[in-house]
């Protein structure tokens, strides 16, 4: 192998500092130079956003929402298995139809227990609501039903 002739130079590496994104050395004017980053202002270091749903709230829609939507999801994966140990111990004749639609009944509600989890919580922080929710409910529903017609 033989180096290059003398006359032929090869161009520099850029430095790490001096590429833009990608390792493609950075030529002024061709790319925007990087801005620094903005300062925060003095409001927004005084009064930080506050986020949009408390903790508290939160943890009680978690634990309704695993309840209302769990229980009716593990009745829908034990009628399989409850469905099979009839079927194999031929203690009656079960219709395959039967298995699914029960099994979608209870998929079913476990879906709509994702949503009435959710809306059933009390979303007063110091209240905890009721055990199961009616009054919050219809009190969040409505809520939710007035921001949709404002909205349009």
């Amino acid at each position: 192998m033989s180096s290059p002739p003398k006359s032929q130079k090869t161009p520099p590496k850029a430095s790490a500092s001096a590429r833009g994104k990608g390792g493609v050395p950075f030529v002024p004017g061709s790319q925007k130079e990087p801005s620094p980053p903005k300062a925060k202002s003095k409001r927004d270091r005084e009064n930080p956003p506050s986020p949009g749903i408390p903790k508290v709230v939160s943890d009680r829609m978690v634990k309704r929402v695993a309840f209302f939507s769990g229980v009716p999801t593990i009745l829908g994966m034990l009628t399989f298995i409850v469905s099979y140990v009839i079927v194999k111990q031929e203690l009656f004749k079960l219709p395959n139809t039967a298995v699914v639609l029960v099994s979608m009944g209870f998929f079913g509600l476990g879906v709509l227990g994702l949503s009435y989890g959710a809306l059933s919580a009390s979303w007063d922080e110091e209240s905890p609501g009721s055990v199961l929710g009616w009054q919050e409910f219809a009190l969040n529903f409505g809520r939710l039903r007035s921001a949709g017609r404002s909205k349009t």
